[in-house]
């Protein structure tokens, strides 16, 4: 909840929610539950109530103070889409975001069936022009709004993405972190503007196969989707190690061709994928960021 993050594809954070539920796979190891969690039961702390979903509305007009232009990821510490957030309440975030034009807003989210027809209906857009109070603000979709869902695995990406394409958004981006296993997404690129591809971290983290990250990169180069790798997480492969690291003596064998793993921690395992790193954002006519 700053203005300044250190996930690489982002600026800042807001979390006008905090909270969410387990939804899938991706959602195991969440490290935002882990984090709220440590804290529930504890009076006083912002997290006395754990990751249970709260509305934060002292937060909404954190981005309204930040006058330097910035990427925002919104609800890093939730999902804006969850069911026990209002629509209303969503119309409020959305018309802060409206009244924020010298901002990237950066919402990613799995609950992709609410996304799609909340945003596609006419009294989602009604309640945004009622908060705003200025029809001149209200262009839909915001300019200044990029939409994401989470895809970690081929499942999610059959029920994601098409939800995803079918929502009013001028920037479409994926999320395929914890990347769980390999993703054909090749024929839906054409409508994804941004793909970022990751390893999972934290405790209890899985692994990532080069050849998954390396599939995903490839069909984004075809169909002309920007790729940001963001890293490997707690574990690389022999071929993917950094050269400046010593690799552990024992190695495990986690995917079908046996290829040797070797956990390092997400520090080590660093952030080149084939030896370069990939920091690639969509082209928009917007203000580039600092």
């Amino acid at each position: 909840m700053s203005d300044k993050s250190r996930i690489e594809w982002t600026d800042a954070t807001w979390n006008p929610v905090t909270g969410c539920t387990k939804v899938s796979p991706g959602c195991d190891h969440c490290y935002a539950s882990t984090l709220a969690e440590r804290f529930r039961g504890t009076p006083g702390h912002y997290f006395e109530h754990g990751f249970d979903v709260r509305l934060r509305p002292g937060k909404l007009d954190q981005p309204l103070r930040w006058t330097r232009p910035r990427r925002i990821f919104v609800s890093s510490m939730s999902d804006l889409f969850h069911a026990d957030v209002p629509d209303e309440y969503i119309a409020k975030v959305f018309a802060v975001m409206a009244l924020a034009p010298q901002h990237t807003f950066q919402v990613l989210t799995k609950r992709h069936g609410r996304m799609r027809s909340l945003l596609s209906s006419w009294q989602f857009r009604e309640a945004l022009r009622c908060e705003l109070g200025r029809p001149d603000l209200a262009e839909w979709p915001l300019p200044n709004v990029w939409m994401g869902v989470s895809v970690e695995n081929q499942k999610c990406a059959d029920l994601r993405v098409p939800a995803l394409l079918e929502t009013p958004a001028v920037v479409r981006f994926l999320s395929c972190e914890p990347l769980l296993g390999p993703v054909q997404i090749g024929h839906d690129l054409a409508g994804i503007d941004w793909v970022i591809v990751g390893g999972e971290s934290g405790h209890g983290a899985r692994p990532m196969h080069p050849d998954w990250a390396r599939t995903i990169r490839d069909d984004c180069s075809h169909a002309g989707a920007a790729f940001h790798f963001k890293q490997w997480g707690e574990w690389v492969t022999e071929d993917q190690a950094p050269e400046d690291i010593t690799l552990p003596g024992i190695s495990w064998r986690h995917f079908d061709d046996d290829a040797s793993t070797y956990k390092v921690g997400k520090k080590a395992a660093g952030r080149e994928l084939d030896g370069r790193t990939w920091d690639e954002y969509p082209i928009t006519e917007r203000t580039t960021h600092a």
